[in-house]
C-alpha cells in the first residue's frame, strides 16, 4: 500500500531554514543543534561510549533538554567520564556530588554511573565497551514515517542490555539502551523526510546498511 502523500511529514516541521525535523526538535534551540550535529551521529570508542550510557540512565524519567542543559557539569564532575578516573570514586565523591545543584541529584543514578565505570574497565579483558555495544547493531534500522512508528525498543536492545547487566552495569534497561542506540547511530530512527534521515553515514534512508 502507498502511504498517503503527507505521511512522511505528519510529524515533521519545516523550520525557517527549510529544513524538515521532528517537533520535538524544531522549537528548543538546544534540541535542534542537538539533533542537526549530534544525535545519530557514529560514536565509537569506550569513553563516548560510556559517557552516553551514563547520561542515558541520568535522563530516565526526565527530559533529554534537562540532561543536555546540565551537560557541560556533568562532564566536569565526572571527569569528562573517563572510566579509569570515575571507576576510583568513593562514597564520599558520591555525597559530594549530592551536593552538587549543577547536576542532577539523583543518589541511584550517581552509583549506577559509577559502578558503570567499574564495569567499563573490567571489560577491558573481553574485548572492551565500544566492541560490545556495536555487535548488537541490526542487520536493519526502522524507517518511521511517524513518531508514533518509532518503537521503545528492538531484540537488540532487550539483548545487549541482558549482556550489560550480566556484565555488571546498571541502570540500562531495553528502553534506556534502545535510546543509546538511537544517540550513537547504531540505529537510524530520524523520521522518513527529514533532513537527517540517512546522514548517519551507516543507513541508507530506507533502513538498509550502506
Amino acid at each position: 500500500m502507498t502511504p498517503p502523500q503527507d505521511a512522511a511529514t505528519a510529524d515533521l516541521v519545516t523550520g525557517g531554514d527549510g529544513l524538515a525535523r521532528p517537533a520535538w526538535a524544531a522549537a528548543d534551540p538546544l534540541l535542534r543543534e542537538y539533533y542537526d550535529t549530534e544525535w545519530g551521529v557514529p560514536v565509537r570508542g569506550e569513553q563516548g561510549i560510556f559517557e552516553r550510557i551514563s547520561l542515558e540512565a541520568f535522563q530516565a524519567g526526565l527530559s533529554w533538554a534537562t540532561v543536555l542543559r546540565k551537560r557541560p557539569a556533568f562532564r566536569e564532575v565526572f571527569h569528562g567520564f573517563a572510566p579509569d578516573a570515575v571507576a576510583a570514586f568513593t562514597e564520599a565523591d558520591v555525597k559530594r556530588l549530592l551536593g552538587d545543584a549543577r547536576i542532577i541529584r539523583n543518589a541511584a543514578k550517581i552509583r549506577a554511573t559509577v559502578t558503570n565505570a567499574r564495569a567499563t574497565v573490567a571489560l577491558r579483558q573481553d574485548g572492551g565497551l565500544d566492541a560490545l555495544v556495536w555487535s548488537y547493531r541490526p542487520a536493519v534500522t526502522p524507517a518511521p514515517r511517524a513518531l508514533s512508528d518509532v518503537p521503545a525498543s528492538s531484540p537488540e536492545s532487550v539483548a545487549l542490555s541482558k549482556e550489560l547487566r550480566r556484565r555488571g552495569f546498571a541502570f540500562v534497561g531495553p528502553t534506556t539502551m534502545f535510546a543509546l542506540m538511537e544517540a550513537i547511530g547504531l540505529i537510524d530512527t530520524h523520521l522518513v523526510g527529514s533532513h537527517r534521515r540517512g546522514s548517519s553515514g551507516l543507513w541508507a534512508p530506507d533502513g538498509t546498511p550502506l
